[in-house]
């Protein structure tokens, strides 16, 4: 597996509530997103890395080469309209093969990210896999319901049985679909991907944060210290 990290969004909400720096470079507990989520990627052996940066986060690719000299990081400056965007520039750039898919914002502990990592392993080869989490504290969640062996029926809604946790297993063949143009967002490919009877899974990780604003902040540091939520 080689891996993704999709960290072009503006950070329009963090900065609304107060925090200057480029998105990836916010604090969690005194860490950066960033190097969070990169941290993630070694602990389950995964290099490596494609990354995307908007283009007024280049300062980011500087750190990142300074915070991790050894590491095989290859970055993609552009300023892109939709996660989606950003998540076709990354797996069409990145080496062939499986990938796990991050963006930057989802925070979570290193063994936790690890741990889905393996049980995505352990899913069929040619089938996607979403981390999946029950701790629900987003504005507008992407529901996602489950049938037997905890295969995507469903994503969208209401409701369902967990929420989507912004980390993704994607098998090589999918990375070669052609998606529709009228699809504008990551989460709508997702959906379409389990409305055309792709193989989608869900893995949970129980504890996981997607840091837009300071409250998102103030969550994960808390889970940071070992505090439940």
């Amino acid at each position: 597996m080689t891996g993704g990290i999709i960290a072009a969004g503006e950070g329009s909400r963090l900065r609304a509530d107060g925090w200057t720096e480029p998105k990836p470079l916010v604090r969690v507990a005194g860490v950066p997103l960033l190097e969070t989520i990169v941290e993630n990627f070694t602990a389950a052996a995964i290099t490596p890395l494609t990354i995307i940066v908007n283009e007024d986060e280049r300062e980011c690719v500087a750190w990142a080469r300074a915070r991790f000299p050894r590491l095989d990081l290859r970055f993609i400056v552009k300023t892109t309209a939709s996660s989606l965007e950003s998540f076709g520039e990354v797996t069409t750039a990145a080496p062939p093969g499986p990938m796990i898919v991050s963006t930057v914002d989802a925070w979570c502990r290193a063994e936790d990210f690890a741990a889905f990592v393996r049980a995505a392993r352990r899913r069929p080869a040619d089938a996607v896999v979403l981390a999946v989490t029950p701790l629900v504290h987003d504005e507008k969640p992407l529901w996602v319901t489950l049938g037997p062996d905890r295969r995507v029926r469903r994503l969208g809604g209401a409701g369902g049985d967990a929420v989507t946790a912004g980390v993704y297993a994607i098998p090589a063949r999918v990375r070669a679909l052609e998606r529709p143009p009228q699809l504008g967002r990551l989460r709508e490919y997702l959906a379409w991907l389990v409305d055309n009877g792709e193989p989608v899974y869900a893995e949970t990780i129980e504890r996981v944060v997607d840091v837009d604003r300071g409250s998102d902040v103030a969550l994960a540091e808390t889970m940071a210290r070992g505090d439940r939520p």
